[in-house]
């Protein structure tokens, strides 16, 4: 976990490491939610050193499906751009439920309201967070966004969203059935994230970069990375990168 660590004392029962080289003091636990009922949900947690960044704004990073709250730390290496930036990044299971309201629970839901909650006790400060997502996630980013609007998510950076312009196109599981589809259509809350920045990038080889270019088309004001890539970690990993350090100068403003 980021180089040589070692426990600290737990806040709220939960194991605290601190990366003695790296500058990057990590945390880690497990929260119950009403939102995703039944679970132990894993998070974690990486922030620049408190001595140094006693308040650091956050970023949380929302995974892919079959992913999990590791991927944004051991797949795109999210916590080598703390110390520099300034910024924490924390991550949260998700599971394969799409971070929107489903019928039997809320993912998108227990990031706002159990998640962050749980980063306040570690010392991230409230207010507008960032967000980064990628495939499932960059879905996951975009309708937070739109759902919680500029006092609370900050800035929104979505790599490769999972995107379809109809209900017939979308992947098996992804959503309940064609009502939940338009009831969390993003195409349908363009004005809602026309209030806060968006930031859209996606491979020209990946398979959802039609509907990423089109959702682009009604977001004048989104910044636009449409380059060579596919729908994987070597192109996630540098526009991940790229994408921390847009959401940190937004959230800095």
């Amino acid at each position: 976990m980021g180089g040589a660590a070692t426990v600290a004392t737990g806040i709220g029962g939960y194991a605290v490491l601190r990366g003695a080289d790296s500058g990057v003091s990590w945390a880690q636990g497990q929260l119950s939610s009403r939102h995703w009922p039944g679970r132990s949900v894993a998070w974690r947690l990486a922030r620049p050193d408190p001595a140094r960044v006693p308040s650091p704004r956050v970023v949380v990073a929302l995974h892919g499906r079959g992913g999990n709250a590791d991927d944004a730390f051991d797949g795109l290496r999210l916590h080598e751009q703390v110390e520099r930036l300034g910024i924490a990044v924390a991550s949260v299971d998700g599971g394969e439920r799409y971070w929107h309201p489903r019928k039997t629970d809320d993912t998108g839901a227990m990031v706002i309201e159990d998640l962050l909650p749980e980063l306040w006790r570690h010392g991230i400060p409230a207010g507008p967070i960032g967000l980064i997502g990628w495939s499932m996630g960059g879905y996951g980013a975009l309708w937070l966004g739109a759902r919680y609007g500029p006092a609370v998510v900050g800035a929104v950076a979505a790599m490769s969203a999972a995107l379809w312009t109809s209900p017939g196109a979308s992947a098996a599981g992804a959503f309940d059935n064609r009502e939940d589809f338009l009831a969390h259509d993003v195409f349908a809350l363009t004005t809602e994230l026309a209030r806060m920045p968006v930031s859209l990038a996606c491979g020209t080889s990946d398979p959802f970069i039609t509907a990423n270019r089109a959702l682009a088309a009604r977001l004048g004001h989104a910044a636009t990375t449409f380059d060579d890539g596919g729908h994987d970690d070597s192109y996630w990993r540098p526009h991940g990168i790229r994408a921390l350090q847009w959401c940190a100068a937004g959230l800095a403003r």
